[in-house]
């Protein structure tokens, strides 16, 4: 029987699925959108949500649950800023899931996760633009040549 089972394990012990579930929240508020496999995507759904919902209680208590459960204060501050503020009228389902296929090496099926109404340019976040690249290819031929 199964009761009182709230969620899946993934094939993981419970300190690596806490560990799992905390860097793909940082990841999605990040970037707000990101690329995982179903089950891993269906199992973050819900915790987004809360996250989001704990963000737009603007209490201190609320802010320590965020920092605590993000251990990532760039993250919290995100939350607490812009996405409660673009949240604020929407009483839940601020993620979507989206299926994806399937992945080429072992047929896993594939979604992607993302947030309702999302920021388009925050998905190019880390990426480093052409120009600099260029620019930078340039420097290290003239130091390797010198």
């Amino acid at each position: 029987m199964r009761h009182g089972l709230a969620n899946k394990k993934l094939n993981r012990t419970s300190e690596h699925r806490k560990a799992l579930l905390k860097n793909m929240l940082n990841s999605l508020i990040k970037y707000e959108q990101i690329k995982t496999t179903l089950p891993k995507a269906k199992f973050l759904k819900p915790q987004a949500d809360k996250i989001i919902t704990l963000g737009k209680k603007n209490t201190l208590h609320n802010t320590k649950m965020l920092v605590s459960q993000l251990q990532d204060t760039k993250s919290a501050n995100k939350v607490k800023k812009t996405l409660s503020k673009r949240y604020e009228k929407r009483l839940g389902g601020y993620t979507r899931i989206i299926k994806a296929g399937f992945r080429y090496g072992d047929n896993a099926p594939m979604a992607i996760i993302e947030f309702v109404d999302r920021n388009v340019d925050a998905k190019r976040i880390d990426k480093k633009k052409e120009s600099t690249k260029v620019s930078e290819k340039k420097e290290d031929k003239k130091i390797a040549s010198a």
